[in-house]
């Protein structure tokens, strides 16, 4: 990083506040320690590099200088039941910051069940959602990569980054159109109602929606077309042995044989 990375300005006026780190474990953890800590939350955390980045299920993020690594940290932002549609907010958040600074945008920029961003069919983007609860308080940690300047190799999924597609893109710039982004979703979400707007606005932005997907979820592979999300979140599936939702899984494009064996 030549510069400081700062949040947005409606970041900023919003309450939220900015630590950035040269290298840590992992993001995530820092805001777990920040939490035990007493920190009330609001709190962005960046680092250059991670040493121990983590994906969902535990998979190893690949972290080299050059990239976004952040997290955010809220406390008592919801009902723990209510928690997973931050995941929704979050997705929108990296894909509106991702119009804002490479000047694309959808189809080319696409959101894929559950948590990516795809730049033409590549993943460029992910996060992972926690929850802790603690001494009468729920706290959600969201960590959020951005391929930036590089990408992890050999992926069982494409992957892309963003300077391949607008070589102005720079992280102080990605931060705050990010941040700025957040705070203005989760602001959207927090009225009455708010995960409806949410909903649609992925939906619209959603990758495959209408086509043949294969969903992994921990029980086995299970194919059929996408039909969008429910009010909860929860994937919709139409298959030949009739209309299934999922909470979790890998997403695919296609038939299982467009894409590589389970592991």
């Amino acid at each position: 990083m030549t510069t400081r990375p700062m949040l947005g300005e409606a970041a900023r006026a919003a309450g939220y506040r900015l630590i950035v780190r040269d290298e840590v474990g992992s993001t995530m953890e820092e805001a777990r320690r920040a939490l035990h800590q007493g920190e009330p939350g609001k709190l962005w955390i960046v680092a250059r590099s991670q040493k121990a980045g983590r994906g969902r299920h535990g998979r190893q993020w690949t972290s080299p200088p050059g990239n976004l690594y952040a997290s955010l940290l809220l406390v008592n932002p919801c009902e723990p039941a209510l928690a997973p549609q931050l995941g929704f907010v979050a997705g929108l958040a990296l894909h509106d910051a991702a119009v804002r600074v490479t000047g694309l945008a959808a189809p080319r920029l696409a959101l894929k069940w559950p948590n990516d961003l795809l730049i033409d069919g590549a993943k460029c983007s992910g996060l992972l959602l926690e929850g802790e609860s603690r001494a009468g308080q729920f706290a959600v940690v969201a960590g959020l990569g951005i391929n930036i300047a590089s990408c992890a190799q050999g992926t069982p999924y494409p992957a892309s980054f963003l300077k391949a597609h607008a070589p102005q893109v720079t992280i102080e710039a990605a931060l705050g159109a990010l941040s700025d982004a957040w705070a203005a979703r989760f602001a959207t979400w927090q009225v009455s109602g708010g995960f409806a707007a949410i909903r649609q606005a992925w939906l619209e932005r959603a990758a495959f929606l209408g086509q043949t997907i294969t969903i992994r979820p921990p029980e086995g592979a299970v194919s059929g077309i996408f039909a969008g999300i429910d009010a909860s979140g929860r994937l919709l599936l139409e298959t030949p042995a009739g209309n299934r939702s999922f909470d979790a899984g890998d997403l695919f494009f296609g038939p299982p044989s467009n894409h590589p064996p389970e592991a």
